[in-house]
């Protein structure tokens, strides 16, 4: 990272780690899919491809994060276990929650059309997320107990609601027909007016999906602690435990391969049931083990291990977001250097969406492969809860920019789902936040300075090392001396987009744009956006000129 005066600002960032022997869960929502069911008409009360969708993004994501070793889902929500000994992104709640959502949001745009093969997908689902803490094996058995308990009732109410529904009743008096109806009434009205076996309906529709890593020798628990664990292991590997993966690529893009178990999907009445949990070592193993059977469970009490903190009222809330091994992702999908100009429009076409989304983020800075989104100061976005503030925007951000890859890239193929990670920082004061902003723009110069010299090092026929040697220890004029000499550039007339990075905000008043970018100037000026539409600019945010132009954009309503 860049060094400069405005670096103090990362003194605001907090620490949100889950500490240790705490069980990390992290929980998944479709945002607003009551409003996506019925635009994409899914089927109701359960439409079985939208649950394989959603079964087939957790099958990604276990293969995508190895830590992850078991998750249970129904309807448009999942939920995500890790080991107990994970380290993952250092256990930091709001990374692990963001991450999660953004490529759960990837996958599930980039596996639509092989579930709905003749169904457009109309807009960009967003999913929000949020961390349990489980401080114990006990937690989380009444944690899951919950969920599925959940499933069953939603389920059987929705299949009731549904089926009153489609033999003529309208919503409200089916809703007054099953007004306080226990589960057994239910299952009569079902049997007795429909002649529907609610135990005979599928298990996907009635249990949920349970998936986990498994070893292909799973033996009771009394068994396998009576053999070697050398000898489980050899039996293991014998026949096939592990599916060897990529899991990246060296400095040479050749692919480095591990071995890693395989997850697999079932459908069990008690998830939570000691029989079944003991049934699996490699859950006892990893997680940790039920020893007695649970009754019905308070939601109060799961709730209170959530992992949550509220963003401090009346300040200046930055949410940022990076892209996950972007590195990796750019060399994969052939990104030109120093600077891919369809990439950096593709990232202002998702940040443009996530302010259209959120009225409440008036201000979004972006560079390489990081936005940030600044909410107005007065924002109860989701009444502050930063877990679903960074969640929303991340997985909207990726889901768009799986959507819209092929805008920008129309003769290349994206070859895997993108993420990105999130954090959410409170800015006391306007003049903090503004050097914040002003940081992010001087680490956009000089980056993108050292960069530029750096490819053109390596274009002319040096080594990434001995281009780096080269620049080691040189200054703003020498890197300019260097590319006007040496390679014909004048670094100040490269593009802005390079050097400025890109600034996203609501007209004030009608202003000129082309291709959704601000054009100043007397030149012929196209037409212009209405008022109060989203612009792309490319301008200098670290002087105060810019600000006093449009005070609206941060301004106290």
């Amino acid at each position: 990272m860049a060094n400069s005066k405005y670096e103090y600002v990362k003194s605001f960032e907090l620490e949100d780690e889950v500490m240790l022997p705490n069980l990390i869960l992290v929980r998944i929502d479709g945002r607003d899919f009551s409003r996506f069911s019925q635009v994409h008409e899914f089927e109701k009360p359960n439409d079985e491809a939208a649950l394989n969708l959603m079964n087939s993004c957790s099958f990604a994501v276990l293969e995508e994060y190895p830590d992850i070793i078991f998750a249970y889902g129904y309807s448009d929500e999942y939920s995500f276990v890790f080991k107990k000994t994970s380290r993952f992104y250092q256990r930091r709640a709001s990374k692990i929650l963001s991450l999660v959502a953004s490529f759960f949001a990837s996958a599930y745009v980039t596996k639509w059309k092989e579930f709905f093969p003749q169904r457009k997908l109309e807009y960009s689902p967003s999913f929000t997320s949020k961390v349990v803490s489980c401080a114990s094996p006990e937690v989380l058995q009444a944690y899951l107990a919950w969920r599925q308990q959940d499933c069953h009732a939603n389920n059987q109410y929705e299949t009731c609601f549904w089926m009153l529904v489609k033999s003529g009743k309208t919503i409200s008096e089916a809703q007054e027909v099953l007004k306080d109806t226990q589960k057994q009434q239910k299952n009569e009205l079902l049997f007795q007016k429909f002649g529907i076996n609610y135990k005979t309906l599928p298990e996907l529709f009635r249990q949920g999906s349970c998936l986990f890593k498994k070893k292909i020798i799973d033996l009771p628990i009394e068994i396998w602690f009576s053999m070697k664990a050398t000898k489980i292991s050899l039996l293991n590997n014998m026949i096939g435990a592990h599916v060897e993966e990529t899991v990246k690529h060296d400095e040479n893009g050749n692919p480095v391969k591990r071995l890693r178990r395989k997850a697999v999907l079932v459908h069990s009445e008690n998830i939570a049931g000691r029989s079944f949990w003991n049934e699996h070592p490699s859950l006892y193993n990893d997680i940790g083990h039920f020893t007695k059977d649970i009754g019905r469970v308070e939601p109060d009490f799961v709730r209170s291990f959530r992992f949550e903190s509220k963003l401090l009222p009346l300040t200046w809330v930055v949410v940022r977001i990076d892209g996950s091994h972007f590195h990796r992702f750019s060399d994969v999908h052939e990104f030109e250097k120093p600077n891919d100009e369809q990439a950096l429009k593709l990232m202002n076409s998702c940040a443009v969406a996530v302010l259209e989304e959120f009225e409440d983020i008036h201000f979004a800075y972006g560079v390489s492969d990081e936005y940030s989104f600044v909410l107005k100061r007065e924002s109860e976005l989701y009444k502050s809860h930063s877990s679903k503030i960074i969640s929303a925007i991340a997985s909207l951000f990726t889901s768009t920019y799986v959507i819209r890859w092929g805008d920008f890239f129309p003769h290349k193929e994206l070859k895997y789902p993108p993420s990105f990670d999130g954090r959410a920082v409170c800015y006391p004061t306007y003049k903090i936040l503004l050097d914040y902003l002003a940081w992010r723009q001087v680490d956009c110069h000089i980056n993108n300075q050292y960069n530029t010299c750096f490819w053109m090092l390596v274009k002319s026929g040096k080594t990434k090392t001995q281009s780096q040697d080269y620049l080691k220890g040189t200054q703003t004029r020498e890197k300019n001396e260097l590319l006007s000499s040496q390679f014909g550039i004048e670094y100040n007339t490269l593009p802005l987009i390079f050097r400025m990075g890109s600034s996203v905000f609501r007209s004030k008043e009608a202003v000129a744009v082309k291709n959704g970018v601000v054009v100043s100037g007397k030149k012929p000026k196209p037409k212009p956006k209405r008022e109060g539409e989203v612009v792309v600019d490319h301008c200098n945010i670290i002087e105060r000129g810019f600000w006093e132009e449009h005070p609206h954009i941060l301004s106290y309503s």
